[in-house]
């Protein structure tokens, strides 16, 4: 049985404060936070990155989705495009899908072949240590959801005219996949899985107990991270708020109001 909302909702709330603090912190010591968020289709890494960037800053903490990448960016190191996206200092920045796109759609589909998904596989370790090494704290997750649960989840998005949008031709073809994405998976694990960049695995069957556990899972391995807010001084106006009068609103010339 999944979590209820009233209880997701009250464990999430202490949680929201701390990833609040954390980013504070990032802003305050210049850290540079990049979260990594893959998984299947319907794994749930939308759901899973709102509930990090709800309530902090959108000009501190950015959301990077790629779409496919042009002609030019084809042509360009298989990492470049990424690279551009990357934090500079006090920012946070979540990958909804990453540069692992190579060693899993890219791979199963046939959109790479097995020479460049080799050569993406065994340049990751060395273009991760370099991105920890300059001082880039980087955290990667793969959330995983059983094919009966992505089932339910793609005939909710199938039936939904609301989720309609997020059921793609791709999600389609890639349903009749799911063992070849499977090995996928492991083969990336196994070839990228290190000491200074290592993955974390959630149960994101029940998606919001999944992320409860990666946002716990992050703030214990992010340094100390709690910051006091600063102090604002916000003396009394003197005298009683101004109050506004609006006219009516009248019709610009070709749209008429209702």
């Amino acid at each position: 049985m999944g979590m209820k909302r009233k209880d997701y909702e009250a464990a999430l709330e202490p949680l929201t404060h701390e990833l609040v603090s954390m980013a504070r912190w990032a802003k305050c010591c210049g850290a540079r936070i990049v979260i990594l968020f893959e998984g299947r289709d319907t794994a749930g890494k939308g759901g899973a990155i709102t509930a990090v960037r709800d309530r902090l800053n959108p000009r501190q903490c950015r959301t990077v989705a790629l779409s496919k990448p042009s002609e030019d960016e084809q042509a360009q190191w298989y990492f470049q495009r990424y690279i551009a996206h990357l934090p500079t200092a006090g920012e946070i920045v979540l990958f909804d899908r990453s540069w692992y796109n190579r060693a899993g759609v890219e791979k199963v589909m046939g959109y790479a072949s097995e020479d460049q998904v080799e050569a993406f596989l065994n340049a990751v370790p060395t273009f991760e240590k370099l991105l920890v090494d300059d001082g880039i704290l980087l955290f990667k997750y793969w959330l995983g959801a059983d094919q009966e649960e992505q089932e339910a989840r793609l005939r909710e998005r199938l039936e939904d005219p609301l989720k309609r949008w997020k059921l793609s031709p791709i999600d389609l073809a890639a349903r009749e996949k799911y063992d070849e994405y499977t090995k996928a998976r492991e083969a990336m694990l196994a070839a990228t899985h290190t000491d200074h960049a290592p993955w974390t695995i959630v149960d994101f069957n029940d998606q919001r107990r999944g992320r409860l556990t990666l946002i716990r899972d992050l703030l214990e391995r992010v340094p100390d991270t709690h910051e006091e807010p600063p102090a604002i001084d916000f003396p009394d106006l003197g005298h009683e708020p101004v109050r506004e009068t609006y006219g009516v609103l009248k019709p610009i010339a070709g749209y008429p109001v209702d």
